[in-house]
């Protein structure tokens, strides 16, 4: 009896460490914080519409952002993955938002918010497909994104409707807000820091990261 209450108090400590441990590894995790300087919104002429019965003017688009991620080998304990929950909606003929950055393995939903027929599909290489036309009571197939790439976003109807989902093979990525971003919680190594404007403008910096280090690493995307 003596000994089981020696190893139950042994196995008791052990867990304590343990724990211990964890919250301080947790409290010496890393972040990098800064803003990335982007173009200035361009200003369109939306085309009529391919059919009639669409009531309303157009809301102006998002503004201009940025998806900023870490890439790296990171360690095994980073890499778990639960998917969540994320949709594109349409609202005021405009994708909302219009960049969505998401992590390989991730399903989208797509609700039409407007009173009137939507058609979004693409043509990406990285994720093919055609909701055809559904109205605000229909809900279209949510789509899975199972490799990484830019998935570009058209609406059939309203040719002036742009969007891009960035499908990442990361953990660690954020959508900027007004240009400022915050990556926290990172783990200590030697990455690759990205900022990812446009196709033709993804801007990198490597980074040593130490534990519970605070950087600051601006883009200058001109």
């Amino acid at each position: 009896m003596e000994n089981n209450g020696h190893n139950a108090r042994c196995g008791a400590l052990l867990t304590t460490l343990i724990l211990f441990g964890a919250i301080v590894a947790f409290g010496q995790r890393a972040l990098i914080e800064g803003k990335v300087t982007l173009p200035k919104p361009q200003v369109s002429v939306a085309p009529p519409p391919r059919y009639a019965g669409q009531i309303g003017e157009i809301a102006p688009a998002d503004p201009p952002e940025a998806v900023v991620y870490l890439e790296g080998s990171f360690p095994a304990s980073d890499t778990n993955f639960s998917p969540s929950a994320n949709q594109v909606r349409q609202n005021g003929m405009q994708f909302r938002p219009a960049l969505l950055p998401i992590r390989v393995g991730t399903k989208v939903s797509f609700p039409n918010e407007d009173d009137f027929y939507h058609n979004v599909f693409s043509y990406s290489k990285s994720k093919r497909f055609d909701l055809g036309r559904y109205r605000r009571e229909d809900k279209p197939a949510t789509q899975l994104f199972d490799k990484p790439g830019v998935v570009k976003m058209y609406c059939d109807i309203h040719q002036h409707m742009r969007g891009i989902i960035l499908v990442l093979d990361t953990p660690y990525f954020t959508r900027t807000t007004n240009g400022v971003y915050r990556l926290q919680d990172l783990p200590a190594g030697h990455y690759l820091l990205k900022a990812w404007v446009n196709e033709t403008h993804v801007y990198e910096r490597p980074v040593e990261l130490k534990p519970a280090e605070q950087l600051h690493v601006d883009f200058d995307a001109k």
